[in-house]
């Protein structure tokens, strides 16, 4: 078994463990006591992986000088009610 496959079962059984003595130590939960540690271990880990700073996870990539000046135009806004702009109404012709 690999170090790391062994400091992952370490986790869950710690987290296990703290699960089981949370619930006041029943018996016969540890199956459910383990399952929830594995997923919550796993949320951790994913959760880890997720939040890597962008300056680590996109290293090395050149950014165009094109594309800073593409990206460099201004934010569309939200317009207020006022300042809305509608087309002329049309007249109906009347019965006749």
């Amino acid at each position: 078994m690999a170090d790391t496959d062994h400091d992952l079962d370490e986790r869950i059984r710690r987290r296990a463990h703290q699960i089981w003595a949370d619930e006041g130590r029943p018996k016969g939960r540890d199956k459910v006591h383990w399952d929830m540690a594995s997923e919550l271990v796993a949320i951790e880990d994913n959760q880890m992986a997720t939040t890597i700073p962008v300056s680590e996870a996109h290293a090395g990539e050149p950014v165009e000088e094109a594309e800073i000046a593409a990206n460099a135009g201004e934010f569309p806004t939200i317009t207020d009610q006022g300042e809305q702009s509608y087309p002329p109404a049309r007249k109906l012709p009347e019965p006749g």
